[in-house]
């Protein structure tokens, strides 16, 4: 006898599983349309912003309208801009709320600048990027192409080349089976080199950038270390020629140093906290 396999029961969505499903692809869309902000720029128009996301121009339009009406974005005319809905929500992070990393390392940061009169830099690594958290700068410092907020490889920054060393084995890993980045003619663009210089880094506790990640433009950064591990690193930077690194180092690295030892206490506070 020959049985005759009954074919497979198939589930169709209910109405209210649909809506759900169509409410997260609309929320998806609109943060992906958010998130192109971070590659155009502050202000964009409908066509950039569905050529950047992939989304037709009618979905876009709809969705920024909405985001618009909601308080995260202001239209003028036919662009869109960042609201201070997003400026309020980006203030919420951990990182900025008082006592935490970015309130701590102000006064060190200021200290730097003001002994200085250089850039300084307070940054996180991410992924094989560096984001900048904090910068202070003056009237007179020398401009250096870096905003809050923005990024760049941590492999052409001494920002990035001072956290990577302490617990971040696999993003070395990942950015040498990816690639050096090449900003400049000075960026480091030999894998054997580099691992080099990253084990100077471990050893001394501080890297230089000269010329690596922008023409005219030296840095000394020192790593922010919690736990054996790099959640942070400040930096100051000024202009090639008029800029010695190696004279500040010393201050750089003794301002990483505290920031560490504040950063450190503050954690214990809050997990005593948590504890009663």
């Amino acid at each position: 006898m020959t049985v005759t396999a009954m074919p497979e029961e198939q589930t169709i969505p209910s109405p209210a599983g649909r809506e759900r499903d169509s409410a997260a692809t609309s929320v998806t869309k609109a943060l992906t349309l958010l998130d192109a902000f971070r590659r155009i720029g502050p202000v964009a128009g409908v066509s950039d912003l569905a050529r950047a996301t992939g989304l037709p121009k009618s979905t876009a339009f709809r969705l920024l309208n909405q985001l618009a009406s909601s308080g995260f974005l202001n239209r003028h005319g036919t662009d869109y801009r960042l609201d201070q809905h997003v400026f309020e929500l980006g203030n919420c992070v951990p990182m900025c709320t008082p006592g935490d990393l970015r309130s701590i390392a102000a006064p060190f940061l200021s200290d730097l600048f003001a002994n200085s009169r250089t850039v300084a830099h307070l940054a996180v690594l991410d992924d094989t990027d560096v984001l900048y958290v904090d910068k202070i700068q003056g009237n007179t410092s020398v401009k250096v192409p870096t905003v809050v907020g923005g990024r760049i490889p941590a492999s052409v920054s001494a920002l990035g080349k001072a956290m990577l060393p302490f617990g971040h084995k696999a993003v070395i890993e990942k950015i040498l089976q990816e690639g050096l980045s090449r900003r400049t003619r000075h960026s480091i663009s030999a894998p054997g080199l580099f691992v080099q210089e990253l084990a100077q880094v471990r050893q001394h506790g501080v890297a230089f950038d000269r010329e690596e990640s922008a023409l005219g433009l030296t840095c000394v950064a020192a790593p922010v270390i919690w736990h054996g591990h790099a959640i942070a690193a400040i930096s100051t930077s000024g202009p090639t020629g008029r800029f010695d690194p190696t004279v500040l180092a010393g201050k750089v690295k003794a301002a990483a140093r505290e920031i560490s030892a504040l950063y450190g206490a503050h954690m214990r506070d809050l997990e005593l906290d948590r504890e009663h």
